[in-house]
């Protein structure tokens, strides 16, 4: 009798990480780490195909960890728990978290103790009440589940797990009740009080303001406990609203010893080394223009009229030659150093009143890379040749040597063009010439810009005049004449060349880009409008030139302050990404930042682009959208803190105007009231509804308005308002009003 063979039934193979054909990501893990683990995709690749909660030495055997490999392993897990990808259960076994139909996201804070959680993958807000905030910090990381909704049919959450407590450190008001201590966030969305020990004050005092560490973080049972690590002085001190916003935003603030240090090694001046391989422009008479209190000076430029070549086979037509010679910042700062990764952390400068936080160490920034007047300094150059339209007919960037004629500033520039006779023309007589040619090329500038349909919103900056003492004497208008458009035209055209130059040549970069209105804004101003019996062009996908011809249509309304106010609200938030969806608001298909690598990290990045693609390479910092996306929140970090300062000296120069009577303008409409600036001051404060009249007020978010029941009386946006300064709040940095 033959004998059958017997045959073994193929066994499943096991997920063993190491296996390149099972851990698609093994290789790469391989390069990063001497001892490389499972990465996270086929972690979490394994544990769903399980299909049930999996106990961590059950996931270690599955996966094949070695005893040699369990501490990177738990490394690894304890990173995607922080992450918020897998958590542990009450039985201490490993769930996927999107298993379980929880949310991931950071809790948003509210100083009247509630908050919301912002969801990592989108929708809609989830509610915290008070009591779910107990255990969490605005900033903190959480999972969440949705629990209901609450009263005003928001969706409503419980907090299940917090990923990761944000706050180490934090600034406040050291204060004492009852012989108990405690220290109030400056951050009015941390609502929690720490307790202070006795033995953790040091020098405190009650009142003072003091920089803590967190000892223990707030628990459903608890309040948090923190110590005194740093006494920063009274809360009226002069320059202490700038020390508490610095702390309070975390933006850095002091360069390290090793980078002063590397300072110290970089020469006072230009040496001949440093221009070999460069054009020589000394000769070139660039001047740079900026405003008084200036001291880091990214650009200089140079103008003169230029015959260019025909388009098409036509003759030869009239033009100008524009040089945009911008600080070659790149040339000191190398990728990946000491002051590179102090640069990027920072982002961009800080503009305080009266205090700069630079990007760059003095050396640098007011120094060695600023274009001061008559020293030699080295620049990246962007050498442009315009038409007679306006167009940009050819470009060229190189490396140059180069000196500044002048340091000119915007006053004294738009008195040379008013004037041609006059003291500041007479002063710079040589260069009288050269700004004439500037202006010429602007005009020509300015048209093309009116022909692309750009939007021009007029806004009113304003500026603090200071005292001796540090105390803000009066608060002005800043009017932008023509010199200062010369200046911003002259660096859109060096920026567009930039984009121009990196895409044709395929070189990833950091675009300034700029979207539309999305849809649910731009159907509640085009509702709006309606109410006015204005139409905004473009149907779904409007473009700036509907904008900019809807703005020219209403310019001379009474009520054009608040059309424009209402049209700019529209859009959205300018940002870096290395996807290139244009700028809406300059109209431009492709835009990008060169032209002030000095307090700008996304030009310096541009800068090193350029000489690599110049040099027939590739620049690869890592990975772009995250470099984008880290700029842009220095960006807006950078925009919160200078307005919280803002505020507060806004606050503390109206304190003494209690009871006076002033004029303004609605500039702000929600459902507790309407905020009002004032005429004069350029102060804000808020008229609160109570005080609007005996009504019932409702608020229209469509309309910007608050209008009342019984009454029909409405408060809009840009309507005219007598109002008296009822209370001065510095704690809050709170303005309040009462109808006069």
């Amino acid at each position: 009798m033959n004998q059958r063979k017997k045959r073994n039934k193929p066994s499943a193979r096991k997920p063993d990480f190491r296996d390149p054909s099972r851990d698609p990501h093994f290789e790469r893990e391989a390069s990063r780490y001497e001892h490389p683990v499972a990465s996270r995709a086929f972690i979490l690749d394994t544990l769903t195909r399980r299909g049930v909660p999996v106990p961590a030495h059950e996931l270690e055997r599955l996966l094949h960890i070695s005893e040699d490999d369990r501490d990177a392993f738990g490394k690894r897990l304890s990173a995607m728990e922080r992450d918020g990808e897998i958590m542990r259960n009450r039985r201490g076994d490993i769930c996927v978290l999107e298993k379980l139909g929880l949310l991931r996201g950071r809790v948003q804070g509210h100083a009247d103790g509630f908050g919301f959680l912002v969801r990592d993958e989108g929708g809609p807000d989830l509610f915290l009440g008070p009591k779910e905030m107990r255990e969490v910090l605005h900033g903190d990381r959480v999972v969440a589940r949705i629990t209901g909704t609450d009263r005003r049919g928001r969706p409503e959450g419980k907090i299940v797990e917090v990923l990761e407590h944000v706050h180490q450190r934090l600034v406040g008001r050291l204060r004492r009740e009852h012989g108990i201590l405690f220290v109030t966030a400056e951050d009015k969305r941390i609502s929690h009080e720490f307790l202070v020990p006795p033995d953790a004050v040091g020098s405190a005092q009650p009142g003072q303001v003091v920089m803590v560490e967190i000892v223990a973080q707030p628990s459903k049972h608890a309040q948090p406990v923190a110590r005194v690590a740093e006494v920063l002085g009274n809360y009226a001190d002069p320059g202490m609203e700038i020390e508490i916003a610095l702390r309070k935003h975390a933006l850095p603030h002091v360069f390290s010893q090793a980078i002063e240090q590397l300072c110290a090694r970089i020469p006072d001046t230009v040496t001949e080394q440093d221009r070999d391989g460069r054009i020589d422009l000394t000769r070139l008479p660039l001047v740079t223009i900026d405003g008084e209190t200036a001291k880091d000076f990214d650009d200089a430029v140079y103008c003169e009229p230029a015959t260019l070549p025909g388009r098409k086979g036509a003759r030869a037509a009239d033009g100008f030659r524009l040089v945009v010679a911008i600080a070659d910042v790149s040339h000191y700062v190398k990728q990946g150093d000491v002051l590179d990764r102090e640069a990027l952390a920072r982002g961009n400068s800080v503009y305080f009143p009266r205090r700069v936080i630079p990007m760059l160490p003095e050396k640098l920034s007011n120094g060695l890379c600023s274009l001061n007047p008559q020293v030699l300094r080295l620049a990246m150059v962007c050498d442009m040749l315009v038409a007679a339209d306006g167009e940009i007919q050819s470009y060229r960037f190189y490396p140059a040597v180069f000196r500044s004629h002048a340091r000119l500033t915007y006053t004294e520039v738009a008195a040379m063009l008013e004037d041609e006779r006059g003291e500041a023309a007479r002063r710079y007589q040589a260069l009288l010439p050269h700004i004439r040619h500037l202006h010429r090329l602007y005009m020509l500038l300015l048209k093309a810009r009116e022909r692309r349909g750009a939007i021009d919103f007029e806004t009113i900056e304003t500026q603090m005049i200071f005292d001796a003492h540090g105390k803000i004497e009066r608060i002005v208008p800043v009017r932008r004449n023509d010199a200062h458009r010369v200046i911003e035209e002259c660096m859109l055209a060096a920026n567009v060349c930039t984009s121009d130059f990196l895409r044709g040549n395929e070189h990833p970069m950091l675009y300034r880009i700029h979207e539309g209105p999305t849809p649910e804004k731009l159907a509640a101003l085009r509702e709006f409008l309606k109410g006015f019996g204005l139409q905004l062009g473009g149907g779904d996908d409007p473009h700036a030139s509907d904008y900019a011809k809807l703005l020219a249509r209403v310019k001379d309304r009474p009520d054009a302050q608040l059309l424009q106010t209402v049209m700019l609200r529209s859009l959205q938030q300018a940002v870096y990404s290395p996807d290139n969806v244009g700028h809406f608001g300059l109209a431009y298909e492709s835009y990008t930042h060169f032209t002030s690598p000095i307090r700008r990290y996304p030009d310096l990045l541009v800068h090193r682009a350029i000489k690599a693609v110049l040099a027939r390479g590739r620049y690869e910092p890592g990975n772009w959208r995250e470099l984008g996306a880290h700029c842009s929140m220095t960006e807006r970090r950078a925009d919160d803190a200078t307005r919280d300062v803002s505020a507060w000296l806004k606050c503390y120069y109206m304190k003494d105007r209690v009871g006076e009577t002033c004029t303004g303008s609605v500039s702000g409409v929600t459902a507790f009231g309407a905020f009002v600036a004032l005429d004069d001051v350029y102060v804000e404060g808020l008229l609160h509804v109570s005080e609007l009249g005996t009504d019932y007020f409702h608020f229209d978010a469509g309309k910007h308005q608050l209008i009342g029941e019984r009454t029909h009386k409405r408060y809009r946006l840009g309507d005219r308002v007598r109002v008296k300064v009822a209370r001065v709040d510095l704690d809050t940095s709170r303005i309040d009003f009462t109808l006069a």
